[in-house]
């Protein structure tokens, strides 16, 4: 968001119901965090940005089901993770337009960067959430523990499956490579 835009959303804060308004600090509070999370599974800036906003919504229209108030981060984020999940699944099932493939080539240059990306979309799901979460979003195996309702060693398992998984993938790719 653009600085004017806070300052008239802060602005707008006290006029509405104390419940809405507290909500909308948490979720600016995070803000940062779920877009950078929702890009790393979704890889277009103007995607992340939907799933942020229909996570939002989500978490609004379902703010009553959460428990623990001091969980709201773990909450959004895990329902950021099932937005993500349902656009990946979207986009299977559409057929992508020429645009759709010529508008993010010149988001990545890096060839390792998106060899990573590749080789990450090849892990297990339930492994591939824990290193994107770890490793690209400088959470802890407790915080990814209580986000997802598992004990931290089913995490740090599952962390290590999928570490040994994108070893062999990376070295069965550069095998491709050597041919």
């Amino acid at each position: 968001m653009t600085m004017p835009k806070v300052v008239e959303m802060q602005k707008l804060a006290p006029a509405v119901p104390q419940e809405e308004g507290r909500f909308y600090e948490l979720v600016l509070e995070h803000s940062d965090q779920l877009y950078s999370i929702a890009y790393s599974y979704l890889r277009r800036r103007h995607d992340a940005l939907e799933a942020v906003q229909e996570a939002t919504c989500r978490a609004w229209i379902k703010r009553k089901t959460l428990k623990h108030p001091q969980a709201f981060k773990s909450w959004l984020i895990r329902i950021l993770i099932y937005v993500c999940i349902d656009e990946q699944r979207r986009r299977k099932r559409s057929v992508p337009t020429a645009d759709e493939h010529m508008g993010e080539t010149g988001a990545y240059d890096n060839t390792d960067r998106l060899e990573m990306l590749w080789a990450l979309d090849q892990v297990k799901p339930k492994y591939r959430h824990v290193l994107l979460l770890k490793y690209y979003h400088d959470m802890t195996l407790g915080e990814i523990a209580e986000m997802f309702g598992k004990p931290e060693g089913t995490v740090k398992t599952w962390q290590h499956k999928g570490l040994k998984q994108l070893r062999a993938i990376m070295q069965n790719r550069g095998e491709w490579n050597e041919y």
